[in-house]
């Protein structure tokens, strides 16, 4: 069973909000989503262009109150 894991970045700044998904991403299963809340507005760039380089899969990238919600399912 998928699970969906948070990462609260907010506050942070580029990279840190990607390096914190990607260090989320290494410990999940397959199958598991990674939820980056993220107050740096890159990280909206930023992990989509990560997660097509390494083959995993955008869920959603949704604008909140002055904050980002970024979701990846890990693919492999």
């Amino acid at each position: 069973m998928s699970e969906r894991h948070r990462v609260d970045a907010r506050g942070a700044m580029c990279p840190g909000p990607l390096m914190e998904m990607i260090a989320a991403i290494k410990l999940a299963a397959v199958g598991d989503e990674i939820e980056v809340l993220s107050s740096d507005r890159g990280t909206v760039d930023d992990i989509p262009e990560w997660v097509a380089k390494v083959g995993h899969r955008m869920v959603e990238s949704v604008a909140l109150d002055g904050y980002w919600s970024v979701v990846v399912k890990k693919a492999k």
